[in-house]
């Protein structure tokens, strides 16, 4: 058997099974023994899947095993978003993007940690314990779908699903080295992804190429009539696998450039824009004014949705229950012993921002404020073709550096939250490391629907450079 399978793409997997040279139970047996081995240094996995009955092959991604986030609903599996008040729940049905997967015969292998039903940047709040980067042990993986990155990064698996409501794909791409996508609102169905921020939520793939991601949403895209935002769309995403950016107008916002952005970050991603700027691109400076309101904007729309959502958790129909003499103490003990620490301070964020007499003065500001930052790149995008700029202020920090101070923690996420309010695709690929080893992320944004813009960018990029196929030490081997 191939004992360096981890470091082949997904379609490569995929075409040495179809053309039988490995068979679906040795490629599934060879990333569970990878996991046994190397996730007690990690905690990037909380469970493994049984293999089930495969289908014929019948995908560009046959029986390719794929690492599903803790908040994506697979039958007959459990289903907890990393939180104690969801612990033993097995899911009744199958998630819409799960549907997909299973028809063109992919196979969950895993699921991954996460922070507490999404609620962090750093996947520390997880009640199965934190995650840990695969580059540095000691560092956080990013958040929420820390488990998912780190498990790409570390060869757990070619291919994972997360979840991101304000750059929970991206910023645990950048941080582990890997490439994140988020498509637009309603490109991917939202049935059976447990609900964080409804108007802001998206399910996208983690890989380690962008030609993986690229076949990947061909597969989980398109109109579910289970999800009434989802939307029927052409998806041939491959087609945009192109070299060729001679003349495509990128745009470089000021305002991601500011007091707080890393300095070696700044000059990777510098670096990243010389190699596209050789290739063809013409690269201007331009100003998006109303990014210093993205952070407040989306903590106040992002708690008050998920204050609504998590009401459905209170040990009456699934999940933990504290039992007791009393509705009211019911509610209360059991989402008291339940939820985690932040898990709690978003849902007294959201209620307070709802709630009678701050509604107008929150809630609907908030609103009012998205919209002015949604038409802003509306018209920005009547001019250029994609924004970049760094995913992350930072590479990644350390372990418990940021837990107990929120403020910082939200800010880890201030260029990823605006495309969440937009509801635009962006997508982070790996574009070289600070000196300290640890991976950069630049982040490619794009118009609604314009995934293959992106994408065309991406490989351009990566045609040209090798951080992509860059293994932490620790797990290139077997």
């Amino acid at each position: 058997m191939d004992y360096n399978l981890h470091k082949l793409r997904a379609e490569e997997i995929s075409l040495l099974i179809r053309e039988k040279r490995r068979t679906v139970q040795e490629v599934y047996e060879y990333f569970q023994k990878r996991i046994a081995k190397f996730n007690s240094t990690l905690n990037a996995v909380v469970r493994s899947i049984a293999l089930d009955k495969f289908s014929p092959p019948n995908s560009l991604l046959a029986g390719v095993p794929i690492i599903i986030k803790d908040n994506i609903c697979i039958k007959e599996v459990e289903i907890t978003c990393a939180s104690k008040i969801l612990k033993g729940f097995i899911s009744p049905y199958d998630a819409g993007v799960i549907k997909r997967l299973k028809k063109n015969s992919l196979i969950p292998l895993a699921i991954a940690n996460m922070d507490e039903f999404a609620f962090g940047s750093s996947c520390e709040t997880s009640c199965y314990g934190p995650a840990r980067n695969p580059w540095d042990k000691n560092k956080v993986p990013g958040g929420s779908s820390g488990g998912s990155a780190a498990a790409v990064a570390a060869g757990f698996a070619p291919l994972a699903l997360g979840s991101d409501t304000g750059g929970s794909i991206r910023q645990p791409a950048s941080f582990c080295g890997v490439v994140g996508f988020k498509p637009t609102y309603g490109r991917v169905s939202r049935f059976g992804l447990v609900a964080f921020g409804s108007s802001l939520d998206q399910i996208g793939p983690l890989c380690r190429d962008i030609r993986d991601c690229a076949a990947v949403l061909e597969i989980i895209s398109g109109y579910d009539e289970n999800d009434s935002t989802s939307v029927e769309k052409p998806a041939n995403f491959r087609d945009y696998l192109k070299e060729d950016i001679k003349g495509v107008r990128i745009g470089i916002p000021k305002e991601y450039f500011t007091e707080g952005v890393d300095k070696e970050v700044e000059k990777v991603l510098g670096e990243a824009l010389k190699v596209l700027k050789s290739r063809g691109a013409v690269i201007e400076e331009m100003s998006l004014p109303h990014t210093e309101y993205a952070v407040p904007v989306y903590y106040i729309v992002a708690s008050s949705e998920a204050s609504s959502n998590l009401s459905r958790f209170d040990g009456v129909r699934y999940g933990l229950r504290q039992n007791t003499q009393t509705l009211t103490k019911l509610y209360t003990y059991t989402r008291a012993q339940g939820f985690g620490r932040e898990a709690k301070r978003r849902i007294l964020l959201g209620t307070f921002s709802l709630s009678s007499g701050y509604y107008d003065a929150y809630y609907l500001k908030a609103l009012k404020a998205r919209t002015l930052i949604k038409q802003e790149f509306e018209k920005v995008f009547q001019y250029y073709d994609v924004i970049i700029s760094p995913t992350s202020p930072t590479t990644a920090f350390a372990l418990g550096e940021k837990i107990n101070d929120p403020l910082k923690m939200y800010l880890s996420d201030v260029f990823t939250i605006p495309a969440n309010l937009a509801g635009i695709p962006a997508a982070s690929i790996p574009c070289g490391f600070d000196k300290k080893g640890l991976p950069v992320g630049m982040q490619i944004i794009g118009p609604a629907f314009g995934e293959g813009k992106i994408i065309n960018i991406a490989f351009s990029y990566q045609s040209v450079t090798n951080w992509h196929n860059m293994y932490p030490a620790d797990y290139e081997g077997n």
